[in-house]
Order: structure tokens, then C-alpha cells, then sequence
């Protein structure tokens, strides 16, 4: 008989979890493993909620298993270490984001690609080594392999910088891949919210010529005087779209809801590449000339790497980059999923766990 979350492990927890498709989210205690030697256990003080966490307590990718804890945004502060745990001590500031396993043994693993790592594991939702399930950072601490444990810039501010272990990584890991990280290089970017204002804020950091792509005419003025892009098209308006064909080097589509990607498509210049991040439900359609008649990319991208992920902290710190947050108590986290799929967040939900979640 498979045991209970409360009794997996000899570590209680505590967090909030979704137990069927509703994805409602309230209280479960749990259980997390004893410090191995190579672990870092932390306190959980704030969590970013990210649209893969919706995705995830519904069940909308068919891979859930109940009850699922969400959350790989994820900040807090070192309690306790192993006895081989080289990189943290207590009272550090540390992170993890969507990974906290891999194989260690194959070929993206040995190129400091775990998120490409056939048998990895994710931070949440997923059987870990040792058999059970993983549980994510709506919860009061977390255990770790300290290889999958991110040192926290000190100039960097916890709960704003939250969202980078995400939302910040999966865009700065394709503009950095694919190019797009060079002054002057003309970037697209597709959606303003919780991964698009990422990439716009990272792109120019780069010293990138901006352009944002939205359905939403009201977030013209945000992204020119609030995010600095240089140009702003409003994707539903024809002329508009035409204005800026073959403009543009790469464009990240951060968009998770079904759209046309025929049209951007229109907009790269020669040799351009489309970079998907964003995960709609259905599937594209695509016609073999829009990519023949100017030799364009479609591509995709995950998460980067741990060593990717750290470097990208340490560039935010530097640059000052930070998401644009709504610091919100746990038990407001239902409405906050509700207003997250209607689009009413800029641009990103952070749980202020330490302070709100209370064990029974």
C-alpha cells in the first residue's frame, strides 16, 4: 500500500495543495526526507506562482498526480546543511526553480543542461530518486541536492527576484542561445506578462532594440515608459503587423494561449528565429514556405541549466533586473490563479510565505 504524504518521510511540512481537476488550492501537511549528506534544507519565505503552476493543479498537460503542492519560484534561508554540502552554510540566502534532479550521467547533464536531461526531475509533481513525489514552495521549507540550490546575489531583492527562477530564466536562456544578447540586434517579444515584461527587461539590458508584441492596446504606455521597449504593435491590428515586417532578428513568443504564429513569422528578418517559450495547449499550424522563403527558425526553450540559472541571477543583480510583482498572503493564492488566467497581475503573484503560512 503506498503511503500517505504525511508519512513518506520523517520531516513534517506544510503547504497548500490541489487534490482534483478544480485545482482549488488549501491545506495539506506532508512529509520531506531527513538532510542527506549532500542536502540543503531551507525555510521557504516567498514563492512566485507561475502560469505552469495552473497548467499543473488542473491537470491541463495530463500528467498530474494528486495531491500536488505547486510552486518553482522559490527563495529562502538555509537551516540546515549536509555533511558534505560544500557550497551553503546556514543563514544563507539560496533559490531553486523548476528542477531538482537529474541523471547526472548523460550528455546534456555533462554540458550543464539538466533541464534537458532526459530523466530529470521537477521541483514539483514529479516520483524524485528514492520513489515519492516532489513537493514545491507553497509550503513552509524545502530539501534539496545542493547541486540544484542557487546562491542568492546579495544585492538582490527575495521576493521580486523570485520570479527569475523561472520566469527570468526561461527568457534570458534563448536570448542568450540563439543570439539575441548583442547591442543593436532587433528582438520581438511576444506577450507582456510574467515571462514577456522578463524578456523585455533582460533584452534591453542587453542592449537589444524592443519590440512587444500584444493583443492589449492599454499596454502600450507600460511597455514604453515602464519597460522601455522601443516599439509597441498591437498583433490584432493588420497595419500595424505589416508596419514591422522583416524587422526583426529573434522574437521569444511567451504566450501560452492558443494564437497564430504566421504572422510573426512575417515580421523576422531573414535567418530570423521564433523561439516558442510559452506552451499553448493546441498545436501551431505552419506552412513549410513561411520558413523556406527566408531560410526562418521555429524553436523552442526551456528552462536553462543550473550553472546558466546562477549566471543569470548574477546578471540580474548586477542590472538591476527584478520581476514586477503583487505580494500577495497564501490564502489568497485561488483568486490570485483566477486573476492570473484573466490576465489582471503585473505581471507576477509572489506568496509571501514566511509570513502567511501558518502549520496547524
Amino acid at each position: 500500500m503506498a503511503k500517505s504524504p504525511e508519512s513518506e518521510h520523517p520531516i513534517k511540512a506544510y503547504g497548500y495543495a490541489a487534490r482534483d481537476t478544480s485545482g482549488f488550492l488549501s491545506p495539506l501537511t506532508f512529509s520531506r526526507r531527513a538532510t542527506g549528506d549532500k542536502d540543503v534544507r531551507f525555510k521557504v519565505l516567498y514563492c512566485g506562482i507561475c502560469h505552469s503552476d495552473l497548467h499543473f493543479i488542473k491537470n491541463e498537460w495530463g500528467v498530474t498526480t494528486y495531491p500536488i503542492t505547486p510552486g518553482h519560484e522559490i527563495v529562502g534561508i538555509v537551516t540546515e546543511v549536509g555533511s558534505k554540502v560544500e557550497k551553503f552554510k546556514v543563514g544563507d540566502k539560496v533559490g531553486v526553480g523548476c528542477i531538482v534532479g537529474s541523471c547526472n550521467s548523460c550528455e546534456s547533464c555533462a554540458k550543464d543542461l539538466e533541464s534537458y536531461c532526459p530523466k530529470q526531475i521537477l521541483t514539483y509533481g514529479y516520483i524524485d530518486h528514492d520513489g515519492t513525489r516532489t513537493y514545491g514552495g507553497y509550503s513552509d521549507h524545502m530539501v534539496a541536492d545542493e547541486h540544484f540550490v542557487l546562491r542568492w546575489p546579495e544585492n538582490l531583492p527575495l521576493d521580486s527576484g523570485a520570479p527569475l527562477l523561472c520566469a527570468g530564466i526561461t527568457t534570458y536562456s534563448p536570448l542568450r542561445h540563439f543570439g539575441l544578447d548583442k547591442p543593436g540586434v532587433k528582438v520581438g517579444v511576444v506577450g507582456l506578462g510574467g515571462l514577456g515584461h522578463a524578456a523585455v527587461k533582460f533584452a534591453k539590458a542587453f542592449g537589444a532594440e524592443v519590440t512587444v508584441f500584444s493583443t492589449t492596446p492599454a499596454k502600450k504606455q507600460e511597455a514604453l515608459e515602464g519597460l522601455k521597449a522601443d516599439h509597441f504593435i498591437v498583433s490584432k491590428d493588420q497595419k500595424q503587423m505589416q508596419s514591422a515586417a522583416s524587422t526583426l532578428d529573434g522574437i521569444i513568443d511567451t504566450v501560452s494561449a492558443s494564437h497564430s504564429i504566421a504572422p510573426l513569422l512575417k515580421a523576422l528578418k531573414p535567418d530570423g528565429k521564433l523561439v516558442l517559450v510559452g506552451a499553448p495547449e493546441k498545436p501551431f499550424d505552419l506552412a513549410a514556405f513561411s520558413l523556406i522563403t527566408g531560410r526562418k527558425m521555429v524553436a523552442g526553450s526551456a528552462t536553462g541549466g543550473l550553472k546558466e540559472t546562477q549566471e543569470m541571477l548574477d546578471f540580474a543583480a548586477k542590472h538591476g533586473i527584478t520581476a514586477d510583482i503583487e505580494l500577495i498572503p497564501i490564502d489568497y493564492v485561488n483568486t490570485a490563479m483566477g486573476r492570473m488566467l484573466k490576465s489582471d497581475v503585473k505581471y507576477r503573484f509572489v506568496i509571501d510565505v514566511a509570513n502567511s503560512l501558518k502549520a496547524p
